[in-house]
């Protein structure tokens, strides 16, 4: 029996770790197997309101072992630390807990067919102090340090004589930068509504900074203007032409030796695929990103990879978008393409369908485009009909993990759960 081996449990990974186990796994075709090294999946658009408390994340995150359990395929948890493509097996890493005992030893997991859904990670671009100054939020356990972090300095503000504004600075205007920008100032009016004293979307100074000449530099001039437009509204310093140079305790420096002062600093400034893809021995690009023909393949034919970690070029010679709706249809494809490979048929082609991109400014707006480039435009969508257009999206991959059924059930706790629970998760 062929054992398909994927790695990685995002968005992509686990959707076509689903697909492959309904069709392959249930009926004894193939063997499929995922490996993360963490326990659960969340969605990762989510995680700017996981790190604003919006999104209580152990609500909404799915558990691997539980839902391979279902949807016929296994799961092993581990961290992938080398690859040995003679012997087709892929090396995980030990696993310690917290005190630093061993709990299991590394391993290596044999495969017939792998493919690698690693994602992304941030790229601080090697600026000063980035890592060791910066909140990033590429976890859940990242977002979640943000979270309590936040939730601490309002605590403070809230018990103080003399509360001074917090400080929040935020490098990066891409579609997380933006919709956590907006996100705070619900943060601060939620909790002000609760009765924390000194505490209100007043007293928060929150500057959203990017390097180019305007926010959401991958969507259309009119919707980073609209964008702009409510983020300045709600108080959002937006400083678009601004090259940080240095992360500090104090702020950022910026390259004409200005400063941005921030207690809490956030980097969201680009991606990249994490470091050890290039000790693979796969050929990789700059950002470490496998490189794959149009069927998504490496060079090495029993090797596929699938969304952010890997680069593929669109129609148009330009690289596909490192975003959720990527994945998706990449992991739609792979399921076409692994049972034409494991049958000896050619393996048909990716093609990337531009459906557009939104933005949530959290309860106050929603901007967007939809069609992308299916037309010989876009077509520019904003307030309650983005709105619903953007909660559909997560819909969907739902819907892809578990079917329609499920996903209306999911739906309906998650109205129930907004009328019986906080408006914001206040721990």
């Amino acid at each position: 029996m062929q054992r398909i081996v994927i790695i990685g449990g995002g968005a992509g990974g686990l959707e076509l770790a689903t697909q492959l186990g309904r069709k392959l796994g249930r009926r004894g075709k193939a063997e499929v197997v995922l490996i993360d090294a963490n326990p659960t999946h969340l969605w990762k658009p989510l995680l700017h309101e996981v790190a604003t408390g919006a999104l209580d994340s152990g609500i909404d995150e799915l558990n691997y072992r539980a839902h391979g359990k279902v949807h016929g395929f296994n799961f092993q948890l581990g961290r992938l630390s080398g690859l040995n493509r003679e012997q087709r097996e892929v090396v995980l890493a030990p696993i310690h807990d917290e005190q630093g005992e061993l709990i299991v030893p590394q391993r290596s997991v044999s495969y017939d067919t792998l493919v690698i859904a690693i994602g992304s990670v941030t790229n601080d671009f090697g600026t000063p102090g980035a890592k060791d100054h910066c909140i990033f939020l590429d976890s859940r356990q990242q977002a979640e340090r943000f979270h309590r972090t936040l939730l601490n300095e309002f605590l403070r503000a809230s018990n103080s004589e003399n509360p001074r504004n917090l400080e929040i600075a935020i490098v990066g205007a891409g579609a997380t930068g933006v919709e956590l920008s907006a996100e705070l100032y619900n943060t601060a009016e939620v909790l002000s509504s609760y009765g924390l004293k000194n505490v209100s979307p007043e007293q928060l100074k929150v500057t959203l900074i990017e390097a180019g000449e305007r926010i959401l530099p991958a969507l259309p001039p009119r919707i980073s203007a609209a964008a702009t437009r409510e983020l300045e509204v709600l108080g959002v310093a937006v400083r678009t032409g601004t090259l940080i140079t240095e992360a500090n305790a104090e702020g950022f420096v910026t390259k004409d030796q200005g400063t941005i002062p921030a207690r809490l600093k956030v980097w969201a400034a680009g991606v990249k695929a994490p470091e050890f893809m290039k000790t693979l021995g796969l050929e990789t690009n700059r950002a470490n990103q496998l490189i794959v023909n149009a069927s998504l393949q490496t060079e090495d034919s029993n090797i596929f990879a699938l969304g952010d970690c890997c680069s593929v070029m669109h129609s148009d010679g330009k690289p596909v978008p490192p975003r959720a709706q990527a994945a998706h249809q990449q992991a739609s494809h792979l399921v076409k393409a692994l049972r034409a490979h494991h049958q000896g048929q050619p393996l048909p082609e990716f093609v990337f369908r531009d459906k557009g991109s939104l933005v949530s400014l959290s309860r106050y707006s929603t901007v967007g485009s939809l069609m992308g480039n299916l037309t010989s435009g876009s077509m520019m969508i904003e307030g309650r009909l983005a709105r619903i257009v953007y909660v559909s999206l997560y819909r969907l991959h739902q819907i892809a993990l578990h079917g329609y059924w499920h996903t209306l059930l999911l739906s309906l706790v998650g109205h129930i759960n907004k009328v019986i629970r906080p408006r914001l998760k206040l721990h």
